[in-house]
């Protein structure tokens, strides 16, 4: 079943690929990795010259901030957040404008709140921009906009992370496939780096309660923020909106071929679409 299930990636059109702010940088100094960034960006145009639509949910703007700043730690509070992110996401999309550009792509900056999702209005709105966007051959760069956020009281007034902002922009957009690009192989048992005994899970056929509860709601970086829990709580939403999903890991973005290439590379959580599934709802009651 997993075989056939993975042959299916290869049928995707329409792929959000998320990428956090670990994998973008050095972890020894909290540079961005150029060239990393740089192979990211060749896979994401070559996948578009196959015909595919793709969308890069993007972490790294407060990373790049702080280091741009010279700030050695994460932000202390809500302020120094702010302040990092106008400064990085400038800088980040910068970066991914030029490297677009010299694959002859165009990459557009989308920023979301919740609040851009929860009214009707502006969330119409913003389904409209991505496909229009999609339908001009662009490639929109996502991330929530840290700099008019307002997070002091955690997932209740933001998206909390980029692996549930990457879900929530799947299902918004009818993506069929999601790509979670982390510090991580996949899910397992357990956590790895504490417990050798853990075992990998290549497919899940179902997000149930006692998958959920595997979720541990840590980060082993100190630059990102999304844990297992947030990785499982945005697999809930991709496969109940109708999209599959992969948690990879992206110490090699080369993964991104070999996934949809149909190869047995990461987790793979198989979509469900639920009939009963709307995104409002889930905004209003899940954070």
């Amino acid at each position: 079943m997993s075989g056939f299930m993975r042959e299916e990636l290869k049928r995707k059109k329409r792929i959000v690929i998320k990428i956090g702010s670990s994998s973008l940088t050095h972890p020894e100094t909290g540079e961005l990795n150029l060239l990393k960034i740089e192979g990211l960006v060749r896979i994401i145009s070559d996948l578009k010259g196959s015909g595919k639509e793709v969308v890069l949910v993007s972490s790294g703007a407060i990373a790049t901030g702080r280091q741009a700043l010279h700030h050695p730690k994460k932000p202390e509070s809500l302020a120094q957040k702010q302040a990092f992110a106008a400064v990085g996401q400038a800088r980040l999309m910068m970066v991914y404008q030029k490297l677009f550009a010299e694959y002859n792509q165009v990459a557009a900056q989308v920023l979301l709140t919740k609040d851009t999702m929860v009214n009707d209005s502006s969330r119409y709105n913003a389904q409209n921009t991505f496909d229009e966007l999609l339908l001009m051959g662009a490639v929109p760069v996502v991330n929530e906009n840290d700099t008019v956020s307002t997070s002091e009281i955690p997932l209740v007034d933001n998206f909390g992370d980029n692996d549930r902002l990457s879900a929530i922009v799947a299902a918004l957009i009818g993506a069929d496939l999601l790509i979670l690009l982390s510090d991580i192989d996949g899910l397992y048992t357990d956590d790895p780096r504490v417990n050798k005994d853990a075992r990998f899970i290549s497919l899940v056929p179902e997000i149930t309660p006692e998958l959920m509860a595997m979720g541990k709601g840590t980060s082993g970086s100190d630059v990102g923020t999304g844990g297992m829990a947030a990785k499982l709580a945005a697999a809930r939403i991709a496969t109940d909106s109708g999209s599959d999903m992969v948690i990879a890991n992206a110490d090699q973005v080369q993964v991104i071929y070999e996934i949809v290439q149909g190869e047995e590379r990461g987790t793979l959580f198989m979509a469900h679409k639920n009939q009963d599934f709307d995104l409002m709802h889930y905004l209003n009651n899940e954070y």
